[in-house]
């Protein structure tokens, strides 16, 4: 079932030379006689490759069929992450590599989605935001609690972010998956 290149939009999903891949931007030009031309940046959902391409009005494109599962982390073994699918206890496992920099916002027992394509997991989707225990913060001098002042703080998985001055040891904190920015302190 194909759609016209006017369905790329934001967001939408399609098999591009036989890989499925996400449009990250759209931009449509109406020449003359009716005619249009799209303007896309495409993401490889299997090597997140960018590509800029240019389709014509006529060109149909088929939608990628890429199904969503919510699976739970388990654990990561040093070159493979494993996965649960909770409902048919199914496990599954991904190299390190298809989560990058993200694996260090991952923690046992957290709920992902895994996409599918031909039946093989191509991404794993991480919440826009985690929750996570500071394990450790420099303690601040006495007088400089400013917001302003940023210091490192090192998370119950490792990976160290910049926080607020008053942010301490054993606070629960909120960080962005995808820049890896303090968000807010979690009560």
């Amino acid at each position: 079932m194909a759609f016209g290149i006017t369905d790329l939009k934001k967001g939408a999903l399609f098999v591009y030379e036989g890989q499925p891949y996400k449009v990250v931007e759209y931009s449509q030009k109406v020449m003359g006689r009716g005619g249009s031309i799209v303007n896309v940046k495409i993401k490889s959902l299997i090597d997140s490759k960018v590509l800029d391409k240019t389709f014509k009005g006529n060109e149909s494109i088929e939608p990628a069929d890429v199904s969503n599962q919510t699976v739970q982390y388990l654990y990561n073994d040093g070159t493979m992450l494993h996965f649960m699918n909770e409902d048919t206890f199914d496990q599954m496992e991904v190299p390190i590599d298809m989560v990058g920099d993200q694996v260090g916002y991952l923690k046992e027992g957290d709920k992902v989605v895994a996409q599918s394509f031909d039946n093989k997991v191509i991404n794993i989707e991480l919440p826009k935001n985690v929750p996570l225990e500071v394990t450790y913060a420099e303690d601040v001098v006495k007088g400089d609690t400013t917001s302003s002042v940023l210091k490192d703080a090192t998370l119950e998985t490792g990976i160290k972010v910049k926080v607020p001055a008053f942010v301490k040891t054993g606070d629960i904190i909120s960080v962005d998956t995808t820049t890896g920015a303090y968000r807010e302190r979690v009560k």
